[in-house]
């Protein structure tokens, strides 16, 4: 494994899944266990797509105390959360297993249109979830991060550092199904954020975000080069 360090940004380097993986799984537990040890609880917010699920699958045989852990949604997609493209679905598949069964989930989804439901959603958080202890975010070819799409309408919203609110209604261009995603303010309250990403072709995408200085075309850049909070980056 290698580690390169920046002001903001920290590098996990691995030559193997399993690897990664398990020394991912390892950061996020102890990160939610000592939070449990301060306040009692701990929040989990987690992204969906198929890079995740083998994490998720080692997390959920890791023996921590999930009965004080809530886990959340970074983005959800507008549809039934028995729909295979759900993230709740994937998460309850995958993770709410073994031992992380007896951890507490919150959803995003809710059987309202997305844009009625952006006020419910955001109380939710803020009563259930928030502040966030960890989030592990995503990323995807097109330098998306959570639901934050390139050039989108409501990015300038989600970036905007004074919006407090922690979630906000997309509508994508290129991808299906209307979604909700965390904003840029809700991703950096979390003491501990967590980037996963896998193969060579995202690699040049994180690589391209960073060199960019337009985070509307490179969401993930907004992540990545801010100043506020350390990003611990886990790729392969």
């Amino acid at each position: 494994m290698e580690e390169v360090g920046t002001m903001s940004r920290i590098e996990h380097s691995f030559a193997s899944k399993s690897e990664l993986v398990d020394t991912l799984s390892k950061s996020i537990t102890e990160a939610l266990q000592r939070a449990i040890e301060k306040k009692g609880y701990a929040t989990l917010m987690l992204s969906g797509g198929s890079t995740p699920k083998p994490l998720f699958e080692k997390l959920s045989h890791c023996d921590i105390d999930w009965q004080s852990v809530r886990i959340g949604l970074c983005d959800e997609r507008w549809i039934d959360p028995e729909h295979k493209d759900s993230n709740e679905h994937l998460v309850r598949q995958y993770l709410l297993q073994e031992h992380a069964k007896e951890a507490r989930f919150i959803g995003m989804y809710e059987d309202k249109s997305i844009g009625e439901a952006q006020l419910t959603c955001n109380e939710r958080l803020k009563e259930l979830l928030y502040p966030f202890d960890v989030v592990v975010l995503g990323m995807g070819t097109d330098g998306h991060t959570a639901s934050l799409f390139p050039n989108n309408s409501k990015l300038a919203q989600a970036f905007d550092v004074d919006n407090k609110n922690l979630c906000i209604s997309i509508e994508p261009k290129n991808a299906p199904y209307s979604r909700m995603s965390l904003t840029l303010h809700a991703i950096l309250s979390a003491s501990h954020i967590f980037l996963h990403f896998e193969g060579e072709e995202k690699l040049a995408v994180c690589k391209q975000a960073l060199a960019s200085n337009d985070s509307y075309a490179m969401p993930i850049r907004a992540v990545l080069e801010q100043a506020e909070k350390d990003i611990e980056v886990y790729y392969r």
